[in-house]
């Protein structure tokens, strides 16, 4: 449990803390029911495939985050956070107009990488949060998800690399 300062209200930094913590649980959790709609999408099998590994590690940091909201005693609630709601925005655009398109899976890659630079930087934020609380027990389980977060974008990386963004320019030419 994070302790009040003893000057009265809580620390700033803990308040600022929880609500990052409530905004990364509002984006995990939509960005859970966003990757089955891209696994679907892709026209790659390991495009697909790679989408549908992501949506399993992300149900396991929805379960981490909650481990966190439960050492400060606090409810897992998200908050509405217009930054990944902006960004899986683009993503669906990305599935509208080049549905059946050869550049569909370089666009989805990189829609998926826009949210995984997301997370990344506020994982990496809430770690350093975490360290300047005292917060512990907590650390291990945002390290992990940071772990998890900047495989995945190299993921998506060699993805892209490898044949979805080659793919997009065989069919341009």
């Amino acid at each position: 449990m994070v302790k009040k300062s003893s000057s009265g209200p809580a620390n700033g930094l803990e308040s600022l803390f929880v609500d990052g913590l409530k905004d990364i649980y509002y984006a995990e959790k939509k960005i859970l029911r966003t990757l089955p709609k891209m696994a679907k999408a892709a026209q790659s099998e390991e495009v697909s495939a790679a989408f549908e590994k992501h949506r399993t590690e992300t149900e396991g940091q929805v379960d981490r985050l909650e481990q966190v909201f439960e050492m400060l005693g606090k409810p897992a609630r998200g908050k509405t956070c217009p930054a990944i709601d902006g960004i899986i925005e683009e993503g669906s655009e990305v599935l509208e107009e080049y549905k059946d398109e050869p550049a569909l899976d370089a666009g989805l890659v990189a829609a998926a990488q826009s949210v995984e630079h997301y997370e990344i930087a506020r994982y990496g934020t809430l770690i350093a949060w975490a360290e300047q609380l005292g917060l512990k027990d907590a650390l291990p389980l945002l390290r992990e998800t940071l772990k998890e977060e900047s495989a995945t974008d190299e993921t998506l990386t060699k993805l892209g690399e490898s044949g979805a963004n080659k793919r997009a320019m065989q069919a341009a030419a």
